[in-house]
């Protein structure tokens, strides 16, 4: 499995902290580390390295630090990484990475003393932290949380779940890349958002598998946790598929390729959200059943939708969702809904009288297509839910004004619609309580090729002037819709119109600093305490 730039980047900057270390001469240096995973306090001197100079500078910056005095903490060669909580708790996978980023540090498991220079993870909450499911996706920030604290030349990182360890050990990572280790204090973190993360269209431009595994690195080292695929559009359908194999795209990802970076997400705390889009956007889909295409009542077939009256409409994506459904764990999934082609149209009813008469036989003599659409969402939330899914989303433009079907209550609003005229604003979502996600593409879409008056977003502009409050255009909606219970989080979106405009490094490239300062803005709410160009030399040290 490859290492990726942001792990080799961390390795060459504990390396030089280690190097330099060995020259200043930590007291222990150059001895011959006691045999065995035990010891006594005592085995270890205390390291005498210089002080290590706060607040950590991180990206994200941590929300609380309080210094005090000493010497910090330094990564040593003698150094061990102690997990009182045993070799089969939630955090040993988590002390193993950290030990090997770390420069091969030794790992004690148990209840040994904690010596100089030794740093110890340690699971807060009691036995039920202990028993939970290693890499158990989390269900609030408070379980990202976690506390850090350097002193007397230890370092002890503590949180509620391996998930709030891991971020603990990023925090410590970069600090040592920036500063050579972590100064003598407490930080105490938790993200502001609990949804943060990443788009990426790999239907319309195929991207390999390692390109991918390094965004998934990116994404971890970010603290950001969601990675969204939208596999399937009129382009192409880029997944395997054993029950429909007539539908994929030769330049494809298999499912074993798929499971891999699953679990490389998973086990760095990245869910990873399926979205196959409909009832509009499945032109791959429909060039091999084109029985199943949308055509007006002139005649004209309509390009990406789905006739949504015929009973095999329904049949095959709801056959493709439990299909991928065992294929992600992550138990998020998304619907699409956006950008119908009957539903942009003026006089829906009249050019598409075939959809009319279906919602009217579903629903009742006033029944609109609307409400057929709506409904064809709701039964698509119920296909995933009944395979495992316990958060759904669409897209924002798959909710309509005063329909007689009611979207299901629970499912989120993946709002989009920053610059389309003519758009619901967000706070009509807001008001009738649903829970939104900012993918603003006024601010977050990065559209290959900058079509329709896209141009790419820039990192500066995301962090001078977005908030997660945000959503439409360049003004926030108000402070009492906008809270972390409201607003969940926002996405990153890379969208290929022109797939060809920009190789996969430019993309690389063009979204790195956009990662960086929206990782910034939905961790921590308050004005960000660098100026932006203090910020983009942080962030290329980090």
């Amino acid at each position: 499995m490859r290492t990726g730039k942001l792990a080799a980047s961390i390795t060459a900057g504990v390396t030089a902290a280690l190097t330099a270390l060995s020259v200043a001469g930590c007291s222990n240096s150059g001895g011959t580390p006691p045999k065995g995973d035990g010891g006594s306090a005592s085995a270890a001197p205390t390291p005498t390295w210089d002080p290590v100079q706060g607040p950590p500078r991180t990206v994200p910056a941590v929300q609380k630090f309080g210094a005090a005095d000493g010497r910090g903490w330094r990564p040593a060669k003698t150094a061990r990484v102690v997990v009182p909580a045993g070799e089969k708790s939630p955090v040993a996978d988590e002390a193993r990475r950290f030990a090997r980023e770390l420069g091969g540090l030794r790992t004690v498991w148990g209840k040994q003393p904690v010596r100089p220079g030794d740093v110890e993870l340690r699971l807060s909450g009691g036995e039920d932290a202990t028993r939970r499911e290693d890499n158990a996706p989390v269900h609030d920030t408070a379980e990202e949380a976690y506390t850090l604290t350097a002193r007397g030349t230890r370092l002890t990182l503590t949180a509620p779940t391996d998930a709030g360890i891991f971020n603990a050990t990023r925090t410590v990572l970069q600090s040592v890349r920036t500063s050579g280790g972590v100064p003598e204090g407490t930080v105490e973190d938790r993200p502001d958002r609990a949804q943060r993360g990443f788009m990426l269209d790999i239907a319309r431009k195929h991207f390999d598998v390692r390109w991918i595994e390094d965004r998934i690195r990116d994404l971890a080292g970010l603290k950001l946790n969601q990675l969204q695929l939208h596999f399937s559009d009129d382009q192409a359908f880029r997944i395997e598929s054993e029950k429909h194999p007539e539908i994929v795209s030769e330049d494809h990802l298999t499912k074993d390729q798929v499971r891999h970076l699953v679990d490389l997400a998973r086990g760095l705390h990245i869910t990873v959200i399926p979205e196959i889009d409909s009832p509009g956007h499945l032109g791959a889909v429909l060039k091999a059943h084109p029985d199943l295409q949308l055509h007006s009542a002139d005649g004209r077939a309509q390009r990406g939708a789905m006739d949504i009256s015929k009973p095999g409409a329904a049949e095959i994506v709801d056959d493709l969702l439990r299909e991928y459904a065992p294929l992600f764990p992550g138990k998020h999934w998304h619907l699409g809904g956006d950008e119908y082609r009957a539903l942009a149209d003026r006089s829906p009813a009249e050019n598409y009288p075939q959809l009319a008469r279906a919602a009217r036989d579903k629903y009742g003599p006033d029944a609109t297509i609307e409400d057929l659409a709506t409904g064809w969402l709701n039964d698509r939330d119920k296909t995933v839910r009944a395979a495992g899914a316990q958060q759904v989303e669409a897209w924002n433009d798959g909710y309509f004004r005063d329909t007689d079907v009611a979207p299901d209550p629970g499912r989120t609003v993946a709002y989009w619609t920053g610059k389309e005229i003519g758009a619901r604003e967000p706070d009509e979502y807001l008001r009738e309580k649903r829970k939104v996600v900012n993918l603003n593409d006024e601010y977050l879409y990065y559209v290959l090729g900058e079509p329709n008056n896209m141009p790419y977003p820039t990192g500066e502009r995301i962090y001078t002037q977005w908030t997660p409050g945000v959503l439409r255009g360049t003004k926030a909606v108000p402070q009492s819709q906008s809270g972390p219970d409201r607003v969940l989080g926002a996405r990153l979106a890379v969208w290929c119109d022109l797939a060809d405009e920009q190789t996969q490094q430019q993309v690389a490239d063009g979204i790195r600093m956009p990662l960086r300062a929206l990782a910034q803005k939905v961790w921590d709410r308050r004005d960000p305490a660098l100026s932006w160009a203090d910020f983009k030399k942080l962030a290329d040290q980090v």
